[in-house]
């Protein structure tokens, strides 16, 4: 997966439809998520499209995240909530402002609200796994 800062620096020299085509483009590169986990459980509630996120994790308290949804450009948003978070110790995605690292992309004043407005639920999924698993 991409650093959140090469993703930025793409993203900022680009406009409009190419924004949006680069959102796709990191939907594609997530790793697969099995369809055993496509489930009830691992739904996120709110978005116009289907996404499901689900944490594994490792010995080191690090979680990985894996994640999909039925539309691409959705499945671009969440990939770009997981390059903020992938891989690192769950009380650190619990704790991380998601939002306002994200805010830099200027997402909700460039994309339409119907685009963005499953954004802050599939935040807040990330970061209610994480703190369930940190809290043990």
């Amino acid at each position: 997966m991409r650093t959140l800062d090469d993703i930025y620096d793409e993203y900022e020299f680009l406009d409009g439809d190419d924004r949006y085509r680069l959102l796709i483009e990191l939907g594609r590169a997530l790793e697969p998520m099995p369809d055993a986990l496509k489930a009830d459980a691992t739904l996120v509630r709110g978005c116009l499209a289907k996404v499901w996120v689900y944490p594994l994790e490792s010995g080191d308290d690090r979680l990985h995240f894996l994640a999909d949804s039925e539309s691409p450009f959705t499945k671009g948003m969440i990939a770009l909530v997981l390059a903020v978070v992938q891989d690192r110790p769950a009380s650190e995605v619990a704790k991380t402002d998601i939002t306002g690292v994200l805010e830099r992309f200027g997402l909700t004043r460039q994309l339409s609200s119907s685009r963005t407005q499953g954004l802050p639920n599939m935040i807040a999924l990330v970061q209610q796994h994480a703190a369930r698993i940190a809290g043990g």
